[in-house]
Order: structure tokens, then C-alpha cells, then sequence
């Protein structure tokens, strides 16, 4: 694995991103690349938004009126990429989540918002390089072994990512 590239913008102002946010999420796509033997340097671009703003991108691009927790836009296809020719990285794609959603979610799965973030940005880096699941299928089971893989390599594993109800 190259050198890997992640822009990381802040298009919402109703969550303050907490402190490690922007670190954890460049670990986590090093970590997919590196967990798929990507070969070459990378490009992705990170958006934080909220949830009006991925309802928008949900309803303009999948043609469903919702929000949802995070949407990934894959610039390859059959894992053949552009490559950006003034830096030399192929450009997988854009990932948009919704803070809003990913601080709900986490409550409501009862850990952090750290392990949230992580989840969702796992995720989308597997979709940019072409995993897809559809309910109840093989690809689904796939993407959610890679996922806890990678997570719990970073220390975000299930069972160590609750909150502690005690603090």
C-alpha cells in the first residue's frame, strides 16, 4: 500500500466533532487498504453532514426520501480507478455521514461514538472498493466479517466499545 489521501470536511454545525475524530477516520481507511492489499496511493474524501443534507443526497442519488447513517460514492469500478495525475493516487470515491445519525446510533447501540465512526467509515471504504450486500446474501456476511476485522485490529472491537455505564 501507497501513501493515502484523506480530505476530511465539516459541511454541518449542529455536532462539535469530538477530539481523534479526524485521526480515527484516516486510520480506519489506511486500514481497509491495507486489510484488501491495495496496491498504489489513495484519494478519499470525507464529508461530515447532517441529516437534512444526506436525506437531500439519498433522495437525489438513490431515490429514497430519508436519512440515513452514511453514503458512499465509488469513483472505480471493477477496481479500476482514475489516477490522479498531479498526485499520483487513485481516487476511490467520496463518504458522506451523517454526525447526527452516527451520534444517534451510537446511543442507541449503547458505545461510542468513536466505534460508530469507525463502523461507518469501514464500511464505505468497502463499498468504494466494490463490496456490496443486499439483505440476508453472502456479500452482506463478507462485508460484516471484514468490517468487525478491521474494527477490532483497531481496537474498536464489540465487545470493547460499550460505554461504561458506570462513568
Amino acid at each position: 500500500m501507497g501513501k493515502v489521501k484523506v480530505l476530511i470536511t465539516n459541511n454541518q454545525k449542529k455536532i462539535k466533532i469530538p477530539t481523534g475524530i479526524r485521526l480515527l477516520i484516516r486510520k480506519c481507511c489506511s486500514a481497509v487498504l491495507n486489510e484488501e492489499n491495495f496496491k498504489g496511493n489513495a484519494e478519499i474524501s470525507v464529508s461530515f453532514v447532517d441529516d437534512k443534507s444526506i436525506n437531500d443526497l439519498n433522495r437525489e442519488y438513490r431515490d429514497i426520501d430519508s436519512s440515513t447513517d452514511v453514503l458512499s460514492f465509488p469513483l472505480g469500478e471493477d477496481g479500476k480507478y482514475d489516477l490522479n495525475n498531479e498526485t499520483n493516487a487513485y481516487m476511490l470515491g467520496d463518504i458522506v455521514i451523517s454526525l447526527e445519525t452516527a451520534t444517534h446510533q451510537a446511543e442507541i447501540y449503547g458505545h461510542s461514538l468513536e466505534r460508530e465512526m469507525g463502523f461507518l467509515t469501514v464500511h464505505s471504504m468497502l463499498h468504494l472498493l466494490g463490496y456490496d450486500h443486499v439483505d440476508n446474501s453472502l456479500g452482506e456476511v463478507i462485508m460484516r466479517e471484514k468490517e468487525e476485522s478491521i474494527l477490532e485490529k483497531l481496537g474498536y472491537s464489540r465487545e470493547t466499545s460499550f460505554v461504561n455505564e458506570n462513568e
